[in-house]
């Protein structure tokens, strides 16, 4: 092998062991542990025990990412439901029966029209229709809560509207009937321990005015 050849094998094997190199360090960091607490559009209340996420207020929270600002819009509202019921997966079933994206029950299915639940658990529209078909029976049933209490402090908590459907689409009407009868000394927590009142702080303030409230909604 002459001096020149030997030179072009070395730069050739240089060049070789540089990719193989950068192809090994970019495998690595493409399985780095994904840690929330480096994600500043999503935010943490364990303030009754319940750790749970949710999207931010605050729009420089998005400022350098490539996602969109949702404010208290109501596509923020129920993203953000639908990522604490289930992550935001369609075809979610808990331990306890409860269905789809935002959890639903078979009775409180059976009660907006619903009745196959198989059909409903692979069908993301029907899904999606009744989430707005329960708010809006929902807002009926407790529109003189709404009226009464919006705006009022309960247990250091500012009731809003939206906070009072997110409370009611977790524990139904009556529990949230009997947390205002109670003025807040009786509430509701689920079998994993989350209460109402985490519900009505963290998905208080959102924009719901357009749901109209109606006895007989239904799919």
């Amino acid at each position: 092998m002459t001096a020149l050849e030997e030179k072009q094998f070395m730069i050739k094997k240089w060049h070789f062991y540089s990719t193989l190199l950068l192809i090994i360090a970019f495998l690595s960091l493409g399985f780095k542990p994904f840690n929330f607490d480096s994600n500043p559009w999503f935010l943490t209340n364990g303030s009754d025990g319940s750790d749970y996420l949710f999207p931010s207020h605050k729009q420089e929270d998005y400022a350098k990412l490539n996602i969109p600002f949702t404010g208290n819009f109501f596509i923020g509202y129920k993203e953000a439901i639908a990522f604490k019921e289930s992550q935001g997966k369609y075809r979610k079933i808990n331990s306890l029966g409860y269905l789809g994206k935002y959890q639903f029950g078979p009775v409180t299915l059976r009660s907006i029209g619903v009745y196959n639940n198989a059909a409903f658990l692979n069908n993301p529209e029907l899904q999606e229709k009744a989430f707005l078909v329960l708010l809006s029976k929902n807002k009926w049933l407790l529109r003189k809560e709404i009226e009464k209490y919006e705006g009022v402090v309960i247990n250091g908590i500012q009731i809003t509207e939206s906070g009072i459907l997110a409370a009611a689409h977790l524990g139904g009407v009556r529990t949230v009937k009997r947390f205002f009868r109670s003025n807040g000394v009786r509430y509701f927590r689920d079998a994993y321990g989350t209460s109402i009142i985490s519900y009505m702080k963290a998905f208080g303030g959102y924009d719901t005015s357009f749901i109209e409230a109606d006895k007989y909604a239904s799919i």
